[in-house]
């Protein structure tokens, strides 16, 4: 199954954390917070303006992403858990070049 968003939303799997600290202490599953990190998966065409121009996104699939903690609308496809939110839910890209 395809799934393309509309408009200005975005498709986002989460990226799980370690399930370790640095101390070597193992988080148990109940203790441990969803992760605000995702890659995008698919992308919405962009945002319409009044008068009816589009405005294309500034994230694209392969991205990895930082949202809020509450952003989004949990979906599943085909077992695996998906987010569906707005772009506008996105705090910023990671870029994994910088040093």
């Amino acid at each position: 199954m395809k799934f393309r968003p509309l408009h200005d939303r975005v498709l986002v799997r989460r990226i799980e954390q370690e399930e370790k600290t640095a101390g070597g202490i193992i988080i148990p599953d109940t203790a441990k917070e969803k992760p605000m990190e995702g890659e995008v998966i698919a992308t919405g065409s962009g945002a319409r303006q009044e008068d009816g121009k589009v405005i294309p996104l500034d994230v694209k699939a392969g991205d990895r992403i930082l949202f809020g903690k509450w952003s989004g609308t949990e979906v599943k496809f085909n077992g695996q858990e998906y987010l569906v939110m707005k772009e506008s839910d996105i705090m910023g890209i990671i870029d994994s070049k910088a040093a």
